[in-house]
């Protein structure tokens, strides 16, 4: 992989600046050799850990300081919206910003190479912010941009390459070489055809947001106005009737940072003088954070300290994390701007400053995929294009005739030059069964993307339509009515609540840590919540939806949702890597051990929890409680922790609590149960109905359950006819010392580093294929992850999948040891609508940037000319053309595995790809 990074100037002054990261660490950090020489940063370090130095957290000598932070002792901080702006004006032109405002130049002006370290936003000696000639803070620049109602330059099918960077001049001062330089572009999507916007004009951008990667900084509250629930209760359109939100004042989240029960808070006085007691060592209420997040810090708790501009980039460079409210068939454009240092060893020791965005798993065309070889430069900004369409667009449905594939909308609201009518929703294109829910999308920079996510570039992404709309009230006979609230017609989280999981470490100065040269993976010891160490919730005695991602560099889990007294809690599952299943699946399961299935790094898992019958039987606190043990990042320990063993976790008084090396075992989240409000009623859906069977309540009788969304079927042409390919996910000898160990084998060939100029498999658009993926090195676990399309799992180890699997598609494949995964997995999958160049990689971060990660492409007649590889720089990408190699196939790249043994001897399962049998006929889709 790093054989192919442009050898020029960029990679002296980068290797210099890496080499000052690393040589000048806290003195806590792992001790590493490094040369530098020719530009080139030689790393002599493997995965072994030295003496003296802790399994977890990975590579520090003492477990990360909580300086006073005690858990469950202060509230989970909610997502917020990036939310959407018009892209068209009411003439029907783009909105292009007269003032032709780019992303803002640091403040002050770099004037030398030493103000080139990224002190954007900063104060002076008296701790003053420095502002520009017209009193604006760095962040009142970035938030000028936010807020902006228009775009400059306006997005084009092709790459802007007429526009200047406006970070030009600091550029020059700070990077050597680049003052000869006649043209820097601003925009840093490759140019030329190879990276054009794919069906422009098909998919023309309805809506836009734009959102910079910046290093932390006390929010400015710009995103209030864009809140969908406007920190307001809901009004009836007919009646005016309020319609209560819990966002609005008197709800449990309208102040964004403390709890209206938390002492000093307008409900504190409706508890017991117990309760008022419990909450006095909770964090107190702040009336200033009510209905803004202005003013919001970058800590992970009240006690511990903020963090440094370097040592976190987000969104923004605040939090809350961010949270995109999107819906099929309205196109997205996001312009991402890239605000990081100029300095590379502006990062605190990890973390690089040129960046790429991948919509996991978004069915996008590829130059908006987020390929690992188009990243951006600082100063830059890439417009990423998501058409929002069902897999399927151009096959099936095509005259949107089928109302279960349908945007949800506000009856009167005018949506893509058509008024919503009274129905709620607008038919579109594409296969409804193809239906996603739950997604995310984050760096995925070659060979840093563990750094640029566990630092901080990362957001989660809600898909609505007509079936899964947010609106628990709304009955059509399509809606599921999974829990939400009711106050607008689509798109509300009252009752559905986006959580991210991270295990994080911290230097003994309380700033964010991560050691990057440990290539088996990087562990950490202190348990976060959207950012938020081992936070509380509170929660009305309801159901609720919880959308579950793993956001972990290398950390699986295996979460239960337990009751005060360690009583397990019944929940369903009801999606599973953002695909509503079939059939939702009740916990516990036998079938999956203790706890939810074993979630490795990027898995979503959407599950619904009732707590009433809890709060009728006076329970009052609820737990998730991690199962699952690491003492290495290379993976899991096979067997889980116990319920009991990990409820009582490092309670050194009792001898059967888990006291071993890991501290992320154990409770990490707590929900505190509320009464409903007066005259509110759950009436969201019933996952009970909805599982395989259920006993009929007159016959008592085992019977068909109900269904959610149906699976897409295959024919057994298709099937017959599927080219099939292997992928061995394998590791070198442990002699070989080159710090890239990762490999994957394709189609019985050797097993290969990643190289972006390598095409490893290039199935066609429209066909579909049968691929083999297997991890044959002992004791590595690797989740892999197919970017574009979810396949549907046709066997683990040869045996039918579990029913979550069974029921359900996926675009993470657990390989490994562990339990509920497996080391052979077979899988279906459909390539169509779009192409150019993917990847396939492990999402063990830390794998997949040392060098787990292939190239492949979907291919039809318009791409019979190979996309070329990019090799983006400060004045614009260059191809292969200009000497860096040529883009180049496999030999199997077009046959797939024509003489493996795998492939050969694979039998079908005879039922595979057919419609069950409980699934109605009229579950098919419209032709």
């Amino acid at each position: 992989m790093r054989k192919k990074f442009i050898f020029s100037y960029r990679h002296v002054a980068e290797a210099r600046c890496q080499a000052h990261a690393v040589l000048n660490p806290p003195a806590s950090r792992l001790a590493v050799g490094i040369s530098v020489a020719l530009g080139l940063l030689v790393i002599n370090a493997g995965s072994a850990q030295a003496a003296g130095i802790l399994k977890v957290p990975s590579g520090l000598e003492q477990p990360s300081p909580l300086f006073g932070a005690k858990p469950f002792s202060t509230p989970v901080v909610l997502f917020e919206e990036f939310g959407l702006q018009d892209y068209k004006d009411s003439t029907g032109a783009p909105r292009e910003d007269s003032s032709k405002m780019t992303l803002p130049p640091p403040i002050p002006p770099i004037t030398r190479e030493v103000d080139c370290t990224g002190a954007y936003d900063s104060t002076d000696a008296l701790g003053n912010y420095i502002t520009d000639a017209q009193g604006n803070t760095y962040g009142d620049l970035l938030d000028g941009l936010i807020k902006n109602k228009g775009l400059y330059p306006l997005p084009s099918q092709l790459a802007n390459a007429v526009e200047p960077n406006p970070w030009s001049n600091a550029i020059k001062t700070c990077i050597p070489g680049t003052a000869i330089l006649d043209m820097m572009p601003m925009d840093g999507r490759p140019n030329g055809e190879d990276f054009k916007h794919q069906r422009w004009s098909d998919f023309s951008p309805q809506k836009f947001f734009q959102a910079i990667m910046a290093g932390a900084r006390t929010s400015g509250g710009a995103r209030d106005r864009f809140q969908s629930h406007g920190y307001d209760h809901g009004k009836d359109g007919a009646t005016g009737a309020k319609i209560w939100s819990e966002f609005g004042w008197g709800g449990l989240y309208h102040n964004t940072v403390t709890s209206p029960y938390a002492t000093g808070g307008p409900l504190n006085a409706t508890l017991t003088t117990a309760e008022r007691a419990f909450e006095a060592s909770s964090t107190p209420y702040i009336k200033k954070f009510e209905g803004t997040t202005k003013g919001i810090d970058v800590a992970i708790h009240p006690l511990m300290p903020v963090q440094d501009k370097n040592s976190v980039w987000t969104f923004d460079g605040t939090i809350p994390a961010k949270l995109l409210m999107a819906r099929y068939g309205e196109t997205i454009l996001f312009r991402h701007h890239n605000a990081l240092p100029l300095e590379l060893g502006a990062n605190n020791g990890f973390g690089t400053h040129t960046i790429s965005t991948h919509e996991h798993n978004g069915h996008n065309p590829a130059e908006s995929d987020g390929f690992a070889g188009a990243f951006f430069y600082p100063g830059q900004f890439y417009d990423y294009h998501w058409p929002m369409v069902l897999a399927g667009h151009d096959s099936i449905n095509t005259a949107a005739t089928d109302k279960r594939a349908a945007m949800p909308c506000e009856p009167g609201e005018v949506v893509n030059g058509a008024t919503c009518p009274a129905s709620g929703s607008i038919p579109v294109p594409g296969d409804y069964r193809e239906t996603m829910s739950t997604h995310w999308f984050h760096d995925h920079m070659l060979d840093f993307t563990a750094q640029n996510v566990y630092k901080g570039n990362a957001a989660m992404m809600n898909y609505y339509s007509a079936i899964d709309r947010g609106n628990e009230t709304f009955n059509d006979g399509i809606n599921l009515k999974f829990p939400s609230g009711s106050a607008r017609s689509w798109g509300n989280r009252d009752y559905d609540v986006n959580l991210v999981l991270g295990d994080k470490a911290f230097d003994q100065s309380g700033q964010l840590y991560f050691n990057p040269l440990i290539t088996d993976g990087f562990l950490g010891d202190v348990m976060t919540v959207n950012w938020v160490y081992k936070p509380y919730l509170d929660v009305r005695a309801r159901k609720y939806r919880f959308r579950i991602l793993n956001g972990s560099v290398s950390r699986y889990f295996k979460i239960a949702v337990v009751d005060e007294k360690g009583a397990q809690v019944p929940f369903h599952l009801i999606a599973n890597d953002g695909n509503i299943l079939q059939h939702s699946v009740a916990f516990p399961n036998a079938a999956s051990g203790q706890g939810l299935p074993t979630q490795s790094i990027a898995e979503r898992y959407d599950i619904i929890v009732d707590f009433a019958p809890l709060y009728a039987k006076g329970i009052r606190k609820v737990y998730l409680v991690n199962l699952m043990e690491h003492s290495t990042g290379a993976g899991p320990k096979t067997k889980p922790i116990t319920v009991a063993a990990a409820f009582d976790a490092f309670n050194t008084r009792n001898k059967n609590a888990y006291n071993d090396v890991d501290l992320a075992i154990g409770k990490f989240m707590e929900f505190r149960l509320r009464p409903l409000p007066a005259g509110q009623v759950d009436v969201s859906m019933n996952p009970a109905e909805y599982t395989e069977t259920v006993l009929d309540p007159k016959t008592k009788k085992s019977v068909p359950g109900k269904v959610m969304l149906p699976l897409p079927t295959f024919t057994a042409a298709e099937l017959a006819s599927a080219k099939h390919r292997t992928f061995i996910y394998g590791k070198k000898p442990d002699i070989i010392t080159d710090g890239i160990p990762w490999t994957i084998a394709t189609d019985g060939g050797e097993g290969l580093t990643a190289d972006i100029d390598r095409i490893s498999a290039a199935p066609t658009k429209n066909s579909v294929e049968i691929w083999h993926l297997t991890n044959n090195a002992g004791g590595w676990a690797h989740p892999a992850h197919i970017h574009f399309e979810e396949g549907q799992i046709i066997a683990r180890n040869g045996v039918a999948p579990p029913p979550w699997e069974k029921f359900g598609r996926k675009d993470m494949y657990r390989l490994g040891p562990e339990i509920n995964s497996s080391t052979d997995v077979d899988v279906a999958i459909r390539v169509r609508d779009f192409t150019g160049t993917y990847v396939q990689h492990c999402h063990n971060t830390q794998h997949e940037d040392h060098a787990m990660l292939l190239r492949w492409d979907s291919e039809d007649a318009d791409h019979a000319k190979w996309v070329r590889t990019p090799y983006p720089d400060w004045d614009g990408p260059h191809y292969d053309e200009d000497g860096l190699g040529k883009t180049y196939k496999l030999p199997t790249a077009d046959t797939g595995s024509t003489d493996t043994t795998r492939a050969k001897q694979f039998i079908l399962p005879r039922t595979f790809g057919q419609r069950a049998a409980d699934v109605p006929v009229t579950s098919a889709p419209n032709p």
